[in-house]
């Protein structure tokens, strides 16, 4: 198993397949650093020589912010958020969806299960 950004990659996949394991790294962004390191993408990680994985450790550390520095800038914007007490703050806060979603229904993975309303009943017909 390769070893980038702290992240073990699996070693039977695909490379640009395997650096989205990295937290930070989508599809389209894999391909690109495979690009500018001259790797084609297609090739297994197991195929790889440690100076072609150096390079592409060389390449995240210079031009990615990934994996903590990514996670803890995320985190520190959405404290910063909840600081000033805007409006996308304060849905943080209360932990409710933040970008104009609608909550009347659905919006159970923000607010988590449904709770039963105390002497609410079913009305028979």
């Amino acid at each position: 198993m390769a070893r980038i950004a702290g992240v073990n990659i699996p070693a039977q996949k695909p490379v640009w397949v395997a650096l989205t394991y990295i937290f930070g790294i989508g599809p389209s962004s894999s391909r690109r650093i495979l690009e500018a390191v001259e790797i084609p993408g297609e090739r297994r990680v197991n195929e790889l020589s440690d100076a072609e994985l150096a390079r592409i450790r060389e390449r995240i550390d210079r031009d990615h912010k990934v994996e903590g520095d990514l996670r803890r800038e995320t985190a520190m914007s959405i404290k910063r958020l909840m600081d000033l007490g805007c409006y996308r703050g304060l849905r943080h806060r209360k932990g409710l969806p933040v970008r104009g979603q609608r909550t009347h229904t659905n919006a159970r993975t923000r607010k988590g299960p449904a709770r039963a309303i105390a002497g609410k009943k079913k009305v028979k017909k």
